[in-house]
């Protein structure tokens, strides 16, 4: 039962980033606007970890399985993306440079910033 209240918790940042969507004119995404509001709880300590944790866990771990449909539907495309292979293969190494990079950049400025604070 722990974790079905758990995945409510979460289910209903999702619904309140539902509804930001649909009242703000940003084109930002909904899921964002749940996991901002969901990071904003945790920071100001309005939901604990403990409260979302375990679920949180299996949730990121099945995560991979999610983009199982959006490959079956690329490869649907195999004709389409065979005419434009080329472009399409340096944009997706292309973005994955880019994100790798800034991953590895917010990672450093977290340590660092970590580091600052002990020293």
């Amino acid at each position: 039962m722990k974790y079905v209240f758990q995945f409510l918790r979460i289910l209903a940042f999702c619904f309140l980033g539902e509804v930001l969507h649909s009242l703000l004119p940003l084109p930002v995404p909904a899921s964002i606007y749940g996991l901002a509001l969901l990071l904003a709880s945790l920071r100001m300590g309005l939901v604990r970890l403990e409260q979302i944790k375990e679920t949180a866990g299996f949730l990121t771990a099945v995560f991979p399985l999610l983009f199982l449909p959006g490959a079956v539907g690329i490869m649907d495309l195999g004709s389409l993306l065979a005419e434009i292979w080329l472009p399409a293969a340096l944009a997706v190494v292309l973005v994955t440079v880019l994100v790798m990079a800034a991953a590895g950049w917010a990672a450093q400025a977290v340590i660092r910033r970590k580091e600052a604070r002990r020293g």
